[in-house]
């Protein structure tokens, strides 16, 4: 067969497949990528209402009779206060690890542990009481605190195991993630599905320290228009990759 009665098609290549492979390609990178300015937007919703709370009084804890309805997404991080007294006992330890704060911040920090003590309510109904981070090496100086006291702090939602969580030692209270449910048995106790994030106090230096709200709100991951602008530049990259192959297609045609 002459060059002159040759299919047209085995000299250049169809674009209608990476078209159309290129049109779905775009729309799932920036669907992806306007998820992603959705999600900060709602993030950034969630740090300003953080910090709102952290300006204004504290809320009064919800009565034990709303515990089980509560909304754990609606519940996380509401700053509240609480009169109540120190179960008497031992406490139990989730570790953990705190980096180092930036400049200008006073924190204690390395490995060590969240101290985690039951506190009776004098509304009724026990909670737990996250009283703070403790170095390692210094956990030998905390005692277990004791009688009355009106808390401020934050509530907290139970933290989520992954596939590399170590398993708890209940009998040792000696935990890996902040669970209420599991430390509040294993110190015999029946809490609240939630615990308190005690509010930071003094120096931030002497354990078990306690959360500063600034801190806190550092430590929120806020990495969405960064992941929006990939998804976007791969969509753009895509284009590009098309349109050059596009033209070299057309040149092909006019040779």
């Amino acid at each position: 067969m002459s060059a002159q009665t040759m299919p047209d098609s085995t000299r250049r290549p169809s674009l209608l497949l990476p078209a159309i492979l290129t049109i779905c390609g775009t729309l799932v990178l920036c669907t992806l990528g306007s998820w992603q300015l959705l999600r900060m937007g709602e993030k950034h919703s969630f740090i300003e209402r953080l910090q709102a709370q952290a300006a204004s009084p504290p809320a009064p804890l919800p009565p034990e009779q709303q515990w089980s309805t509560l909304d754990p997404a609606k519940l996380d991080l509401t700053r509240v206060a609480a009169s109540g007294r120190y179960v008497d006992g031992p406490f139990a330890g989730v570790r953990t690890t705190i980096a180092s704060g930036g400049p200008g911040t006073r924190q204690l920090s390395g490995f060590g542990r969240w101290i985690f003590q039951g506190f009776r309510l004098d509304a009724g109904g026990v909670i737990l009481i996250n009283r703070g981070f403790v170095p390692e090496a210094r956990l030998g100086e905390i005692k277990p605190a004791s009688g009355p006291a009106t808390v401020t702090g934050f509530l907290r939602t139970p933290e989520a195991r992954n596939s590399f969580t170590p398993a708890d030692l209940p009998a040792n209270r000696e935990f890996f993630t902040r669970d209420p449910a599991a430390i509040a048995s294993s110190l015999g106790l029946a809490a609240a599905p939630f615990y308190l994030e005690l509010e930071r106090q003094g120096d931030g230096l002497t354990p078990p320290a306690g959360v500063d709200v600034k801190e806190l709100i550092g430590r929120i991951p806020d990495n969405h228009l960064q992941y929006a602008l990939t998804w976007f530049g791969l969509a753009l990259t895509l284009i590009g990759v098309f349109i050059a192959f596009a033209w070299q297609a057309r040149r092909q045609k006019h040779d």
